[in-house]
């Protein structure tokens, strides 16, 4: 996401660490850049006016320390009015129910039923509730079934009464949830067109009748600056709470997120990341915008890990590596919990300089995992714990039981053997680091 605008400006910021001092020649320099890469990236005209002219007139009246490089300065005035444009703080979800009903609209699709499996597997996972899934679209075709298929997945229950009346259903839907003790109520509507009064009725009938917590419109960011008249037109008909952004993944240029807050007043709460239902993350401004800048995403990278690894056994793992005592049976317990966390060029993009170090270009093939999964379990439980007892006529019979080249499980040991030295090296303290 944001490939193509974080090129552009961090090429600009990249320019501007060069100079000695900030003058209004090169600040002009740099804010035509600016503005050509906000332009580009399919930010509103008015929104990269605004921006530009703020940032050149904070540039041109801060007061430089003699401790702070003019550089150093300006990218910090870069991020904080990014931070702001696209929303200053984020804005959590409104949970303050009982249950909290939370209501999905949007247009037809937009990702919608996704993005309220993704949404409640979310809840679930980061709060420990229970969320009941509602199927109150009764005029798409197999709507009802994806949910059902999507809930099955996920092991959330879906209520659902067939084709009757959406406004019944999600009334009579939240009577059960409240029966049977569920925290949250996640309403699936049907995706229209904003101009179709008849339907934007239905929806407002839903909201006079279960009054929920949040209202969140879920749009395609692919669809650029048309986002901005959706929004508009669902939110004059019922007040939306918030915006979820699908396909933010895909799209290199990501204009509508730097132009939704600052032109609706409405706050990007969430964004989709993958196509898999736990592709959903937060949305944080101020993170966002280091990403763009380059700055990368520590604290995004240390929750995925947290929500993800076992404690207790990346302790026990860090204890081995120390005394050097890490076999091959721990370094596969640890690549299988590596692989919870996604795919791995995605959590490399959030290290700070990712770009300088051309991580962004990593390039992971899934096989290659899968190659080492298969020749380590096709060691006995002898070799795993032992590595330096595999010899010739053992290397020839593990690579006939995972049908890969003695060459690859040469490669894998000798990998293995350097990993674990470097390891005990940075585990006590006695590796020199190239920075």
């Amino acid at each position: 996401m944001f490939e193509s605008l974080g090129d552009r400006l961090q090429n600009a910021m990249h320019k501007i660490k060069g100079y000695g001092k900030i003058t209004e020649d090169n600040i002009s320099e740099m804010m035509r850049e600016i503005r050509l890469a906000l332009l580009e990236a399919d930010v509103n005209y008015k929104v990269v006016k605004e921006f530009t002219n703020t940032v050149k007139e904070k540039a041109l009246g801060e007061e430089v320390q003699k401790s702070i490089k003019p550089g150093d300065l300006f990218v910090k005035i870069v991020k904080d009015e990014l931070t702001e444009l696209l929303g200053g703080e984020s804005v959590p979800l409104n949970t303050n129910g009982n249950p909290a009903i939370l209501m999905l609209v949007g247009l037809q699709g937009s990702g919608k039923t996704t993005t309220i499996g993704k949404l409640s597997n979310f809840l679930r996972k980061k709060h420990a509730k229970k969320p009941l899934l509602v199927a109150c679209d009764v005029y798409r075709p197999a709507a009802i079934d994806q949910l059902k298929q999507i809930g099955k997945q996920l092991g959330i229950e879906v209520y659902e009464e067939g084709k009757k009346d959406p406004v019944e259903i999600s009334k009579n839907a939240c009577l059960y949830a409240k029966e049977n003790h569920f925290d949250y109520v996640l309403i699936d509507t049907a995706g229209r067109l904003h101009i179709d009064e008849e339907l934007m009725e239905e929806l407002q009938n839903i909201n006079k009748e279960v009054h929920p917590q949040e209202v969140l419109l879920v749009i395609d960011s692919m669809m650029g600056q048309d986002a901005i008249n959706v929004i508009e037109g669902f939110n004059d008909a019922l007040q939306l709470t918030g915006v979820i952004l699908t396909k933010l993944d895909g799209d290199t240029r990501g204009g509508v997120a730097l132009s939704v807050r600052h032109l609706t007043h409405v706050p990007i709460k969430f964004v989709g990341v993958s196509e898999k239902l736990d592709g959903l993350d937060q949305f944080d401004p101020e993170r966002m915008a280091g990403r763009i800048l380059g700055m990368g995403d520590i604290i995004s990278l240390v929750e995925k890990a947290t929500e993800t690894i076992d404690e207790k056994e990346a302790m026990n793992a860090a204890k081995k590596m120390q005394s050097g005592k890490f076999d091959l049976d721990d370094f596969l317990k640890q690549m299988k919990q590596i692989k919870k966390l996604g795919p791995l060029e995605n959590l490399l993009k959030l290290l700070p300089g990712a770009k300088k170090m051309n991580l962004d270009q990593v390039k992971i093939d899934p096989k290659q995992m899968a190659h080492v999964e298969a020749i380590v379990l096709s060691m006995t439980p002898k070799e795993r714990k032992n590595p330096e007892i595999i010899k010739a006529s053992r290397k020839t019979r593990i690579a006939k039981g995972c049908g890969l080249s003695v060459q690859e499980v040469n490669k894998l040991l000798s990998q293995f053997d350097q990993m674990k030295k470097m390891m005990k090296q940075m585990m006590n303290g006695n590796m020199k680091l190239p920075f």
